[in-house]
């Protein structure tokens, strides 16, 4: 499903959502409200976000550690921290963060925010939770938009992030993928940098298969 809405979206993400998403949305999950920017990956139509939130609700989150690393509208740190998680959510989208101190504010939640590409301006060097929802699809991002959809031609978003992996001690990574992407190309990239991706959950809707991976070393 998020393959066909990539498609249906993809003609307006190159003309900077200037028609597909003209205006803030509001989102709501569990009593925490977030508005979404116009710029921004929405969690209204895609499955990945819905699922992962879900999936929260299971683990005690209370005194631990989170980082959501490329956070868009923030609704998972923001359900993190009504946890009583100590949360970090981090995105290279400016517009994203700002929404998201809007909305921390406004739903009385503390989370950490910082503009950072992947770990780079992240000062910690291990989280006992680490969430990615990542772009997959194998283009090059145009615009500040297109960066939470494509991963780059050559899966340079994933080469980046698992060579980054390695420097780090994190104790739990969590990251979803759907069946729509070529995930045997991601698992072989992950291997080459020493790392294995074991399926946590499946879950299927609405005809889409979509897996929450736990990433671990190889060692």
């Amino acid at each position: 499903m998020r393959k066909l809405i990539k498609r249906l979206l993809d003609p307006f993400l190159k003309l900077g959502a200037k028609k597909a998403f003209s205006k803030p949305r509001p989102f709501k999950y569990d009593g925490i409200e977030v508005m979404v920017m116009p710029e921004v990956f929405p969690p209204h139509y895609t499955l990945s976000t819905k699922i992962l939130l879900q999936y929260l609700k299971s683990l005690e989150l209370e005194n631990k550690t989170v980082l959501e690393l490329g956070c868009g509208s923030g609704i998972i740190s923001l359900f993190a921290a009504s946890k009583k998680a100590i949360v970090t959510a981090s995105d290279i989208n400016n517009i994203a963060l700002t929404a998201l101190k809007q909305a921390t504010v406004k739903n009385n939640l503390d989370v950490e925010i910082i503009n950072s590409d992947l770990f780079q301006n992240l000062t910690s060097q291990g989280f006992d939770y680490v969430i990615i929802n990542p772009p997959y699809y194998p283009k090059n991002p145009t615009n500040i938009k297109e960066n939470a959809w494509f991963c780059g031609e050559d899966f340079e978003y994933f080469r980046n992030l698992f060579t980054q992996l390695k420097n780090r001690s994190d104790d739990c990574i969590l990251m979803i993928l759907s069946q729509d992407c070529n995930i045997s190309k991601i698992t072989d990239i992950a291997s080459k940098q020493g790392f294995k991706l074991e399926i946590e959950l499946e879950r299927t809707m609405f005809t889409e298969r979509n897996y929450i991976y736990k990433v671990s070393s190889k060692n």
